[in-house]
């Protein structure tokens, strides 16, 4: 069987959850199934590393696919050539695009539909294409995977489509996450903190991220913090202004933030072990990773009430209400004062991040595709 993937999301040293997703889950797919072909449609020559096995073909399509017109070209145009020209039997999107006028199964995965809730996160022609494309890419797809009960029934209601038609995929966390010794995590927090301790906070930074709220919380919190907290500040910069940017330049307690932009899997891995918690109060999330990864580092989390993100924490994290800037400053103080409950939350983790792994979610998106190709 020739099995059609768009791999434009795989670029060495810039990907984002969606990137992981792709990477873990077709990395383990195509070595568990070396008697099929997997041709991966990058739009610019590919990392050799992510050519995972003899059985993947690397195809480059033009054009490069990185602004509304051009993604239109890639996929319309660029991918639906590609499908006919590969003989491709299936085809799978691990980003939600997908070219309208495939003629073959295709299992379109929509990570989520935060645009459709908060336009104001994406640049207007960004906005406009994903608004309009989207519900016609779910309505098109064969079969839609997405990574959470919560963005199951968010997409079937907002696209009116059949539930039955959706299928949920955990994300996982990837082996690179793991907890550190107490000599290791002093040596991390000596780094980067000058041997203080600290809150994490790891997102692209976003309106719907909440990082605003986050700032005006940790500033609170500094006004007794006795033990000389930092927060570190992990993701790219991409949204800086409004109430964001306010925030920051109102702090009394500025100089206790530090930015530490994009940082590697393996470093991250060592900054999450070595805080007090990872505080993650976004306002939407399809699913929400660095949950996930802050368990698998053995951390204490944080995180909102809302859409996914009780789904995927469990009984593992203290939850808040992502627009209560006292509910986030009472739970950072909670974890900086009471060891006990961090232990507690800590095991908890441990427990819940089981539920969650890259090869799961392999094997159930392989399932899927197969049900669709009984008769290819």
């Amino acid at each position: 069987m020739r099995i059609g993937v768009n791999t434009r999301l795989l670029i060495e040293g810039k990907m984002d959850g969606i990137g992981w997703f792709a990477y873990h889950t077709l990395r383990r797919m195509v070595a568990a199934h070396p008697e099929h072909e997997f041709y991966f449609f990058f739009d610019r020559k590919p990392s050799p590393k992510f050519i995972f096995a003899d059985n993947v073909k690397p195809i480059v399509v033009n054009p490069p696919a990185r602004h509304p017109i051009l993604w239109w070209l890639f996929f319309e145009c660029g991918i639906a050539r590609a499908l006919k020209k590969y003989k491709v039997d299936i085809f799978l999107s691990p980003d939600g695009y997908i070219p309208l006028h495939a003629d073959i199964p295709v299992v379109d995965v929509i990570h989520d539909i935060n645009f459709a809730h908060f336009p104001n996160n994406l640049k207007p022609s960004h906005q406009l294409y994903m608004s309009h494309y989207f519900p016609l890419f779910a309505r098109k797809a064969t079969r839609v995977v997405t990574v959470s009960e919560f963005s199951k029934g968010d997409i079937a209601e907002t696209y009116g489509i059949p539930p039955d038609k959706i299928s949920v995929v955990y994300n996982g966390a990837g082996d690179t996450y793991h907890p550190l010794s107490p000599e290791e995590q002093h040596k991390v927090r000596q780094q980067y903190c000058g041997g203080s301790p600290y809150f994490i906070f790891v997102s692209t930074i976003l309106r719907r991220k909440n990082l605003a709220n986050l700032l005006k919380a940790f500033d609170r919190f500094k006004a007794s913090d006795t033990q000389g907290h930092k927060l570190l500040v992990v993701g790219a910069r991409v949204w800086w202004q409004d109430e964001l940017k306010e925030a920051y330049d109102t702090m009394q307690h500025q100089a206790d933030v530090k930015f530490l932009g994009h940082t590697s899997a393996d470093e991250l891995s060592r900054l999450l072990a070595a805080s007090t918690a990872l505080v993650y109060p976004s306002f939407f999330e399809g699913f929400g990773i660095p949950i996930v990864e802050a368990f698998r580092a053995e951390t204490a989390v944080i995180t909102s009430n809302v859409t996914s993100m009780p789904e995927v924490a469990g009984d593992a994290a203290l939850l808040v209400d992502p627009h209560s800037v006292g509910e986030i400053q009472a739970a950072m103080r909670q974890l900086a004062s009471d060891s006990d409950l961090r232990t507690r939350l800590i095991e908890r983790g441990r427990t819940r991040r089981e539920a969650f792994s890259w090869d799961k979610a392999a094997e159930e998106l392989w399932c899927v595709m197969n049900t669709l190709t009984d008769n290819v």
